[in-house]
């Protein structure tokens, strides 16, 4: 792994922000480095505002979408609200249920399944909403794709709101109002939201005039919880919605988020507790079973019934953990053997489709490679998730492959797509191609980024306090990593973990401050903490919680 430190920095800034704010230059030039420079900026990042967001109208057809809506909502419309089986599709199919029921609409809810359906808008769904006579129907992060769907909504005289994110084609459905700051021909100031956010500036312009702020800020926990499932960058709206969801969730939650949360001993929650906590729950329901199961929790405020569902999702969780693992197995012994130079390509006709997304992912952390698990889908064709590295942009890898594809759809950084079996040695070939026109022997090497050195000594509870404030944490507002050198092991280090897989120590520098320490999935490194007499360690910094108790820990990322 290659250690990067960013070391070119404008100290200007730096000494002006750390006179302004009171603040060590340590922290200064972390802010410095997220490209806030004055006092005003400083505000605005850590004390992110309802009234910072950016007005909805400005984005296109938001118009359109608020006049049919709210004509809906007067005449007392059923209305449809569709989604994707993800956890953005899920957390928007609530909240917009939930709000639409606050206005006194029936709705029907809808989510395609997994297996049979697939991604996107589905026949199936619009023909229950002619068999429902529902006139409308809203599809939440997805849609933008879906021009034979529209058509026949349309012949149907069904109409469509599209919100969705995902990157356009270059023609746009003919929907009564597609809402999705991609669009080329869209102006909006913000253009990375997720799917539920993007459902959320909608309910933002039927509010606009709304003096009680507090009842659409409620709905920015399930906001939050979208946005850190679907890994969006941290900036911007983003940032503000996520900040404010996060203290509804440690407040007042929805009442099926704080039934999942119950099992948590954590008292605080922070976004990345929403994405390897709440989310894997959320999304085993599409995975192992059907979507709707957590979409009904979400919005779920009967009692007896929350118990219910909570129960069976924590069930399929634990189902999916351990098709998880046996496919994760089955997968790596593929890899080991693949003939592909620059990416990995594997599949069976036994994988769940439901959980070839998570495996991919792990194919990505152990080879660092861009990835796609190919499973076969009832059809007969092959369908497959894909995860991609730093500065490999899947989405247009997968352009350059579209001889081959049926249909795909996503981001640079992951995406999903469906091919005729015959095409897949083709299509591995001209995949790895596509792969090394945009990689370099330094994009394979695994870059690790290290917001700066610094003594174990300057962790101080006030600059733990401060370095809190800088959360949310992900894409765009990194969680820093620290690095630190001259460190000595005190005592005897452990393994830990039922393979003893994971590494537990004390470090300390100049026989000062004792940093406990914990490695997860570091036990290759064991042998050499007991061989080295001094240590450079990489690190995060973190609140461990254990038995009432909480203590400032270091997370290890790599040690040398």
């Amino acid at each position: 792994m290659n250690w990067v430190e960013e070391k070119n920095i404008d100290f200007k800034s730096v000494k002006h922000l750390s006179n302004e704010l009171k603040i060590n230059s340590l922290l200064s030039a972390m802010l410095v480095r997220r490209n806030i420079k004055t006092y005003d900026q400083a505000k605005t990042f850590f004390r992110p505002k309802f009234e910072d967001l950016h007005d909805p109208f400005l984005m296109k057809d938001m118009d359109v979408a608020f006049k049919r809506l709210k004509e809906a909502i007067i005449n007392k419309e059923k209305v449809m609200v569709f989604g994707d089986y993800d956890v953005d599709g899920t957390s928007s199919v609530a909240m917009m249920s939930l709000y639409l029921e606050s206005k006194g609409i029936i709705t029907s809810t809808y989510l395609p399944e997994r297996n049979s359906e697939g991604y996107g808008i589905s026949i199936k769904a619009i023909d229950i909403a002619f068999e429902q006579n529902i006139k409308l129907i809203i599809a939440l992060d997805c849609g933008i794709k879906a021009h034979k769907q529209i058509s026949y909504a349309k012949e149907k005289d069904i109409e469509f709101i599209i919100c969705d994110h995902h990157n356009p084609s270059d023609k746009i459905p003919e929907a009564y109002a597609v809402l999705n700051p991609k669009r080329l021909d869209c102006d909006y100031p913000f253009k990375e939201l997720c799917g539920c956010g993007v459902g959320f500036k909608l309910i933002q312009a039927l509010e606009k005039n709304n003096p009680n702020k507090k009842e659409i800020i409620n709905y920015l926990d399930l906001v939050a919880l979208a946005i850190s499932a679907d890994v969006v960058p941290l900036i911007d709206e983003n940032r503000i919605m996520s900040y404010l969801g996060l203290q509804i969730i440690n407040s007042d939650p929805k009442p099926g988020i704080h039934s999942l949360l119950k099992s948590n001993p954590k008292k605080e929650y922070v976004l990345s507790d929403l994405m390897f906590y709440l989310a894997p729950r959320i999304n085993a329901a599409g995975r192992v079973k059907h979507a709707k199961l957590a979409s009904d929790l979400l919005a779920c405020v009967n009692e007896s019934k929350l118990d219910e569902l909570t129960k069976e999702i924590e069930e399929l969780n634990s189902m999916r953990k351990l098709i998880e693992k046996e496919m994760t197995q089955e997968a790596i012994q593929q890899a080991e053997t693949c003939e592909l130079k620059k990416s990995i390509i594997v599949s069976s006709s036994n994988w769940n489709k439901g959980v070839i997304g998570i495996v991919a992912a792990r194919l990505v952390d152990k080879f660092y490679k861009p990835s796609l698990v190919f499973s076969e889908s009832e059809n007969g064709f092959l369908t497959a998730s894909a995860r991609s590295i730093k500065g490999i942009n899947l989405y247009k890898v997968l352009e350059d492959c579209n001889e081959y594809i049926e249909k795909f759809g996503g981001h640079k950084y992951a995406a999903g797509l469906s091919i005729k079996k015959e095409n897949l040695e083709k299509f591995k070939s001209t995949f790895d191609k596509a792969v090394e026109k945009q990689i370099d022997n330094q994009k394979l090497d695994q870059e690790l980024l290290i917001e700066s050195t610094i003594e174990l000594e300057d962790i101080t509870p006030k600059f733990f306090r401060i370095l809190k404030q800088f959360e949310p944490f992900g894409p765009g507002n990194r969680m820093p990593v620290f690095k630190s050198d001259n460190l000595k092991v005190k005592g005897k280090p452990l393994e830990l973990g039922d393979e003893k897989e994971h590494i537990k120590l004390n470090l300390t520098q100049n026989n000062k401050s004792v940093f406990s320490s914990i490695g997860f999935f570091l036990s290759s490194k064991f042998n050499s903490i007991k061989n080295k007499s001094q240590l450079s360690v990489a690190y995060t910094i973190e609140e461990n919680h254990w038995n009432g108790n909480s203590i400032i820990q270091l997370k290890i990322k790599d040690m040398k």
